[in-house]
């Protein structure tokens, strides 16, 4: 059986660590694109399918609050975990209301930072089956009313909706 993999955005400035981490996550089922800059990040995130990001906080250019921030705006499924070797209760707190799943500290075991990935992938997967469910019980209810053009109206309204949610 063919398994699906986590396609994972890792971003952070240290080359050595981000290549190192980019093959055992490889190892552990997780597709991996790999940059070095919160600029990349959100390119990337354009022209590739990400479930979760895994951004540093403190990069040159663009930090990864601000990365996490036009990641998030853009990409309304996508979970973020921050990882960081200069990380506040301060900056965990900002971060946290700015839309991240979680907050880690470098050095993180290995083993705990899996587990983090796997259960933002389950959350990002979990938000969008919600709603589209959400979405079909709203077709669902639309396709009672007696006029097609209500009807068709309707479903426009709730695209475009759903493309902000």
């Amino acid at each position: 059986m063919d398994k699906k993999k986590i396609h994972l955005l890792f971003v952070d400035d240290e080359i050595q660590f981000l290549e190192s981490m980019k093959k055992r996550l490889e190892s552990r089922d997780f597709h991996v694109l790999a940059v070095d800059r919160g600029e990349k990040a959100i390119i990337a995130a354009r022209q590739t399918p990400v479930d979760v990001a895994l951004v540093d906080l403190k990069m040159p250019g663009i930090n990864g609050e601000e990365t996490l921030k036009a990641l998030k705006k853009e990409h309304q499924w996508m979970e973020i975990v921050i990882l960081t070797g200069h990380g506040s209760v301060d900056s965990a707190v900002e971060c946290t209301q700015s839309g991240a799943y979680s907050y880690l500290q470098k050095p993180c075991d290995f083993d705990q930072l899996l587990e983090v990935l796997k259960n933002a992938y389950k959350k990002k997967v979990m938000k969008k089956n919600q709603i589209e469910e959400r979405r079909m019980n709203e077709i669902l209810k639309i396709s009672q009313t007696t006029s097609t053009r209500d009807i068709l109206r309707r479903l426009r309204e709730i695209d475009a909706g759903d493309k902000t949610v």
